[in-house]
């Protein structure tokens, strides 16, 4: 009899296994230039919700391999991910809080970087970053293929056609009125791409067939657009100690948001209606899916 699937066990067991292994792929303080690899592990070790690398290792469960040194590879190939998405995640936070860009003091529940250490160091922190999560890939010990193929997506995802184009979009439309293709498209690029990637990546590592891939990937578009709607209700409703970030932000900058667009009832049905989408996404796999339902579940539910 099979024991029914425990997803706050799951949760936490990912998350320990997230956090150990980002641990030890960031330098320590005491490594020269210290204060730089301080400020590094501030901003990647500093809590969240960890949802790209658990996108990550949930899809890598999807895989039908049982012979245990395919498992143990496919194992390691996914915390490599699971850390190089996180990073990349990271960096995007701490240059998106810098003065020119949201111009924000508060992450997490604390100073944001460059209000910990100063504006300098936590733009280095970005680069830093960055390029660590593309030399965790490229050190992966799995197929050349498969190394490619992970760089290439987390590259795409993070890009001026992924999640920088989108918050070159978002800047550029202060003030401005976008319609609902242009904010669906600032979302796609800006927070979709990389948790679309997150999902691709624990595909790749599965070795997952095209069809299968397919699916993860509608499943991705939709709980990526939920969450970026999720977020705007979020900001309209929520206050500071419960986002861990400043509340009303996006309405005091004079942001397009879901909220502003269509309305706060609009934006929580449209969450709702594509959490179903994802879910139907999952049919094909069954049961295998089950911590890809509950993460998507986990997304649009955030705050209730």
């Amino acid at each position: 009899m099979n024991t029914p699937f425990q997803f706050e066990a799951w949760l936490r067991s990912h998350g320990q296994r997230t956090e150990a292994a980002l641990e030890a792929s960031l330098n320590s303080s005491d490594i020269h230039p210290a204060r730089l690899h301080e400020a590094m592990r501030y901003a990647a070790l500093g809590g969240g919700k960890r949802i790209r690398p658990l996108l990550v290792y949930a899809a890598g469960e999807l895989s039908s391999a049982t012979d245990p040194n395919i498992m143990a590879q496919t194992a390691a190939t996914l915390d490599a991910a699971a850390i190089a998405i996180e990073c990349i995640h990271a960096y995007s936070l701490v240059h998106d809080d810098l003065p020119c860009m949201d111009d924000d003091d508060l992450r997490r529940g604390r100073p944001t970087v460059h209000k910990a250490f100063d504006e300098p160091t936590a733009l280095l922190v970005g680069d830093a970053l960055q390029t660590r999560a593309f030399e965790i890939l490229a050190n992966t010990a799995c197929s050349s293929e498969m190394r490619i193929a992970m760089i290439a997506s987390l590259a795409s995802a993070s890009g001026s056609k992924g999640m920088a184009g989108g918050q070159a979009i978002d800047l550029e439309s202060v003030g401005k009125k976008l319609d609902l293709a242009g904010l669906k498209q600032m979302h796609a690029m800006k927070t979709g791409a990389l948790l679309s990637c997150a999902v691709s990546l624990g595909g790749i590592a599965a070795q997952l067939s095209p069809v299968q891939m397919q699916h993860l990937a509608k499943y991705a578009e939709a709980l990526g657009l939920a969450f970026q709607i999720v977020d705007d209700v979020l900001d309209a409703t929520a206050d500071s100690h419960t986002l861990g970030k400043t509340a009303g932000k996006d309405a005091a900058n004079d942001k397009p948001t879901y909220v502003t667009l269509m309305g706060l009832d609009y934006a929580r049905q449209a969450a709702a209606d594509l959490h179903a989408v994802a879910l139907t996404s999952l049919a094909s796999f069954g049961n295998q899916a089950q911590a890809l339902q509950d993460l998507a579940g986990l997304v649009v539910h955030r705050g209730k």
